[in-house]
């Protein structure tokens, strides 16, 4: 699979000849506007780093065939904009493939991509502060996309997007998720505040505590596309 960082949570996904854009939000409203080739927009949750719906209006300008696909809670709000959305939550799934969305139960036999929903909660900032709800994905059933939440999909994860920085969250909780997941590597999202400078040391830090448990940490920058 290759993986563009657009940045934050904006990632897009490539495999098989199909492309995910995931969580397009206000930290990356300039570069998805130059995003072409999109096949399906995936959106963990409501808030707006990652739900930013100008930019999904954009998006779907540029990419008129592209369909999203989220939780309940964020097609309810996609209505509103007569948006249509294909949903799919905790303990449902559906099959995407170039120019077709089809749910489908979890562990279904696929010919497209595979995407699976795990969880309901977003993680607890502060007392109610920020509860909606967020889905975690599986693409293709080895890349784990947790969103807001530090969620346990219970099935092997190849390749993980790891929250690395937030209100919700601290660096130790990012640290003893990655090694209770055991994926074969992983990269950081959820960094759009970090400082720039500071990044580095967050990721050396990860890769000095994840190496010992067998957990290949990469550094993937704004804008970098690697294979994993």
């Amino acid at each position: 699979m290759n993986i563009t960082k657009l940045g934050h949570c904006c990632l897009v996904l490539e495999e098989n000849g199909i492309k995910i854009l995931t969580d397009p939000g206000t930290f990356t409203t300039e570069p998805v506007k130059a995003v072409t080739g999109i096949n399906v927009i995936l959106i963990t949750h409501e808030h707006a780093d990652h739900f930013h719906i100008e930019s999904i209006e954009e998006v779907l300008r540029n990419n008129p065939t592209a369909t999203v696909v989220s939780n309940g809670a964020v097609a309810k709000l996609l209505a509103e904009k007569n948006i249509p959305c294909t949903v799919v939550g905790d303990a449902q799934a559906a099959t995407v493939g170039v120019n077709m969305v089809a749910s489908a139960p979890i562990g279904a036999p696929s010919t497209g991509i595979l995407i699976e929903g795990f969880g309901k909660d977003h993680a607890t900032i502060y007392g109610t502060m920020g509860l909606v709800e967020n889905t975690g994905y599986m693409v293709a059933g080895k890349f784990y996309f947790p969103g807001d939440s530090f969620h346990d999909p219970k099935r092997p994860i190849d390749v993980l997007a790891l929250p690395v920085a937030g209100p919700w969250m601290k660096i130790g909780e990012a640290i003893d998720f990655a090694k209770a997941m055991k994926p074969r590597v992983a990269f950081g999202v959820h960094d759009g505040m970090i400082v720039p400078g500071f990044g580095g040391f967050v990721a050396t830090m990860l890769q000095n505590f994840l190496k010992p448990d067998g957990v290949e940490f990469v550094a993937l920058a704004s804008g970098e596309t690697k294979l994993f």
